[in-house]
């Protein structure tokens, strides 16, 4: 697929997906939200990490108010077709997934971050749910991961007061892992993926399965998950090789997949 409103790089088992449409803030449109969907799906194909960030000033602004095939006349709609194929993109993604917002992220910009299994923030940047300024609620997931991340009565407040939350915010409440000097930003997002990118592809699928899965699992659930998904991971030549790496004090060597 040849893409327009985004760039799409594959290096070092890493899928860097650049949403580039700087003169809107990377506003998503139509096209923008069917090239992430399939971007997504093809670093969780090719690559070891996938990492989202934006051009220019912006990570993503939210919904392109002016494009006119877009959520204006039928927001429902919108969602269904649209929302819902790219968001299960990124949440059925393979491998890690990183979020590096390199600044405003607002609406559904910023549910679009909160998707993602990690958020990796510059200190500059800011998110905003913005959707009750134009008499909308929030959507793209926000309602789903809020909650989650920094608790019922932040995303309550976030949602209906709809106030700029600053990265260092962000990060003391436990909406994102961490903000970033930004001069630092690049660099440091960077290294995370390589981390994530050399290590046991198979032990962070499990852990992204375990964790997402204890929202809806009684006790006893979650531990039978547990122990199911960690007989996958002991089957493992990474867990061979991190034991052995362990006694030989040495860097493991995982291949991953």
């Amino acid at each position: 697929m040849e893409y327009q409103t985004l760039r799409y790089e594959l290096n070092d088992n890493i899928a860097v997906i650049t949403l580039d449409r700087p003169d809107v803030m990377n506003a998503m449109s139509t096209q923008m939200r069917a090239e992430i969907q399939h971007a997504m799906k093809q670093g969780g194909r090719k690559a070891r990490c996938v990492v989202l960030t934006g051009a220019g000033r912006a990570f993503c602004s939210g919904q392109d108010l002016g494009d006119s095939s877009g959520q204006g006349s039928d927001p429902e709609q919108t969602l269904r077709d649209e929302y819902e194929p790219m968001l299960r993109a990124i949440f059925d993604c393979p491998v890690p997934t990183i979020a590096a917002v390199n600044g405003a992220a607002a609406g559904a910009g910023a549910n679009l971050a909160l998707a993602f299994d990690v958020v990796i923030a510059t200190e500059s940047a800011y998110f905003m749910q913005a959707f009750t300024r134009i008499g909308l609620m929030p959507d793209a997931g926000g309602t789903y991961t809020m909650p989650r991340t920094m608790g019922t009565a932040k995303a309550m407040g976030a949602s209906l007061f709809a106030d700029k939350i600053t990265a260092r915010q962000a990060d003391d409440w436990g909406m994102i892992w961490e903000a970033v000097d930004d001069a630092k930003f690049a660099d440091h997002w960077k290294a995370r993926a390589a981390h994530l990118a050399n290590g046991p592809t198979a032990a962070f699928a499990s852990v992204k399965t375990a964790i997402r899965g204890t929202w809806d699992n009684t006790l006893d659930e979650q531990l039978t998950l547990e122990a199911a998904e960690q007989g996958k991971c002991g089957r493992t030549r990474d867990f061979k090789e991190g034991v052995l790496a362990f006694g030989e004090k040495r860097p493991a060597d995982f291949e991953g997949r």
